[in-house]
C-alpha cells in the first residue's frame, strides 16, 4: 500500500524515497536515491512488514542532494519514531542550536527534516508518557518552536501513526478512511489521489495546526494544536505541483486550472479583442485545462503541438540548471503542422527561471511559426518560496528585477501574458470560496509566517545553480 501510494506521489520528488514500517519489535526502513521504482525491489519490500508504516519521496528543498537526506528519518529515543516531512522550515538553523544545545540531542545531516524529528522526540520525551494525548500535547510543543511550511507523518513506537499540519496549513495533508472486516483503517496523505489509489474514502483535510494520532489498535484522536493562525495553503500546488485528479482543502486542482484558464483567457480578450491568435497550444502536462479553457473563450482550435517524453522528469525540480537545459529538447518535441505559418498561444502554468520557456518559444519558430505568444496562467515569479517548493534563488528568476517587457524580449516571444495575482486566487478558491487566503509569497514577496533577519541571503547561497553543482 505504501509503495503504491508513492507511485502516484511520484510527481512531489524524484531525488529519493523511502519506506519504515513497524512490524513486532521492529521499525523497519529502506529508502535511497532514485525513482521509486528504482529503490525497492521484490527484496526491500519483502522486509517491510508490518500494519501501521509511512513513506516519502523527496526532492531537494535547499540544494542538497544524496541519499543520507532520504526520508525518513529514524530517532531511537524516546520510544523510536521515523518522521517524513513536507515542507521547509525557516528557522532551521535556530532549532539546531536549540537541539544540540539544549535538549543534548544529535544532528547527523544538513536535513531540516532531521531537526524536525529531533524536535518532536524531545517534545514526546517532555510529556513523560506515551499516550495519544501526550503525543497530541507534544505537538503543541513542535508548533511553539517550529517556523515554515510543513506536514509531518510519523511512526511512534508503542503508540501507532502520528500526523500534524502546521498552523497556516501551508503543506496540503488530507484524511482518508476505509472499512474492513478487521476494523477501521487510515491514511494520510499530501494528495487525495493516493488515497484514492488504495480504496481509502477522503474523510477531510487536516486543519491548519491540527495533530492526529491513529494507534496501533486502529482508533482515531485529533487536537487542534496550534489555533488561531489564518489559514493560507500554498497557491503554487494549485499552479502547478499537484495532480489535477488532487483536492486539496476542499478545492479540485484540475477546477481551479479551468479557472485559471478562464481569468487569463478574459484578460487576452480585454488586452487584445481583436487578437490573431489561430491555435493554443498548452506546454505539457501541468497547463492543459487552463489551455483548453483560453481556447474556448477566444474560439480558437486547441492543439497538442508538443510530444513529451514520459522517461524525462520534472525539469522544474531538477538539480541543476545545465541538467535543466539539456533535458527541455530530450522532454519535448514539437509537431511542425501545428505550427507552421500559424500564430501560435503558447499556455504554460507558469515561468520560474525563464530558460525553459526560452527554449520552447525557440523551437515553435524553428517549427514554423509566423508569431509566438506565450500566457502563463499564474503571476511573474519574483521571490523564492520558502515553504518547501524549490524556486531558485532570487537572482535566478527571470522575474526577479524585471519589467514585463523586459522578461518579452529576454524570453524572445512576440508577446508575453501573465495572469493577474487577484485573478490567480479568485480562480483558486473558486466560486464557493472556501479558503480565503493563499501563500502567494512567490508573487507577492508576503511571507505568512515572518523571515528571520539573515534567512534569504543564507537561501541565496544554499539555492543558486553553482551551490547545487557543489553539492551534486
Amino acid at each position: 500500500m505504501l509503495y503504491d501510494g508513492l507511485t502516484v506521489l511520484q510527481h512531489r520528488g524524484q531525488d529519493a524515497a523511502g519506506i519504515a514500517t513497524v512490524s513486532g519489535r521492529r521499525i523497519n526502513l529502506h529508502k535511497g536515491n532514485g525513482l521509486v521504482s528504482d529503490v525497492f525491489g521484490p527484496q526491500q519490500m519483502a522486509l517491510l512488514r508490518g500494519r501501521v508504516g509511512i513513506a516519502h519521496c523527496r526532492y531537494p528543498t535547499a540544494g542538497s542532494s544524496g541519499s543520507d537526506e532520504a526520508q525518513p528519518f529514524y530517532a531511537n529515543a524516546p520510544y523510536g519514531i521515523s518522521l517524513a516531512h513536507n515542507g521547509n522550515l525557516t528557522n532551521t538553523d535556530t532549532l539546531r542550536r536549540e537541539v544540540v544545545g539544549q535538549d543534548h540531542r544529535h544532528i547527523n545531516t544538513e536535513s531540516d527534516s532531521e531537526v524536525l524529528l529531533n524536535v518532536l522526540a524531545h517534545e514526546l520525551l517532555e510529556q513523560g508518557a506515551l499516550t495519544p494525548d501526550a503525543a497530541l500535547k507534544a505537538v503543541e510543543g513542535v508548533h511553539r518552536r517550529v517556523r515554515g511550511g510543513y506536514s509531518v507523518v510519523a511512526t511512534v513506537f508503542g503508540l501507532g501513526l502520528l500526523a500534524f499540519r502546521d498552523p497556516n496549513g501551508i503543506r496540503p495533508l488530507v484524511l482518508g478512511k476505509r472499512e474492513t472486516e478487521a476494523g477501521d483503517e487510515y491514511a494520510i496523505a499530501s494528495e487525495s489521489v493516493a488515497l484514492d489509489i488504495l480504496g481509502f474514502a477522503r474523510l477531510r483535510d487536516v486543519a491548519p495546526g491540527e495533530a492526529v494520532v491513529v494507534t496501533d489498535d486502529g482508533r482515531l484522536f485529533t487536537h487542534q494544536a496550534a489555533p488561531g493562525h489564518p489559514h493560507t495553503p500554498c497557491i503554487f500546488e494549485y499552479v502547478y505541483f499537484a495532480r489535477p485528479d488532487s483536492m486539496m482543502d476542499d478545492i479540485s486542482v484540475h477546477k481551479a486550472r479551468m479557472r485559471m484558464g478562464v481569468k487569463l483567457g478574459e484578460k487576452i480578450l480585454r488586452l487584445r479583442p481583436d487578437h490573431d491568435i489561430d491555435t493554443v497550444i498548452p506546454i505539457p502536462d501541468t497547463s492543459r485545462d487552463a489551455a483548453l479553457e483560453i481556447a474556448n473563450l477566444l474560439g480558437v482550435k486547441y492543439r497538442e503541438g508538443f510530444i513529451k517524453n514520459r522517461y524525462i522528469g520534472r525539469t522544474f525540480i531538477m538539480p541543476g540548471q545545465s541538467q535543466r537545459v539539456r533535458s527541455v529538447k530530450r522532454k519535448l518535441n514539437p509537431i511542425p503542422l501545428e505550427f507552421e505559418s500559424r500564430v501560435v498561444l503558447l499556455v504554460d502554468d507558469s515561468i520560474v527561471r525563464g530558460t525553459t520557456s526560452q527554449q520552447i518559444v525557440q523551437m515553435a519558430r524553428e517549427a514554423g511559426a509566423r508569431k509566438v505568444y506565450l500566457a502563463s496562467a499564474a503571476p511573474p515569479v519574483r521571490y523564492p518560496n520558502v515553504y518547501g517548493i524549490d524556486m531558485p534563488a532570487a537572482s535566478e528568476l527571470v522575474a526577479h528585477g524585471r519589467s514585463e517587457e523586459e522578461i518579452q524580449t529576454l524570453l524572445g516571444c512576440d508577446w508575453l501574458i501573465y495572469q493577474d495575482i487577484q485573478d490567480l486566487e479568485e480562480a483558486v478558491a473558486g466560486p464557493k470560496r472556501k479558503v480565503a487566503r493563499f501563500d502567494s509569497s512567490c508573487f507577492t514577496g508576503e511571507y505568512v509566517t515572518g523571515i528571520e533577519a539573515g534567512y534569504f541571503e543564507a537561501l541565496e547561497r544554499a539555492r543558486n545553480d553553482a551551490a547545487k553543482a557543489k553539492t551534486a
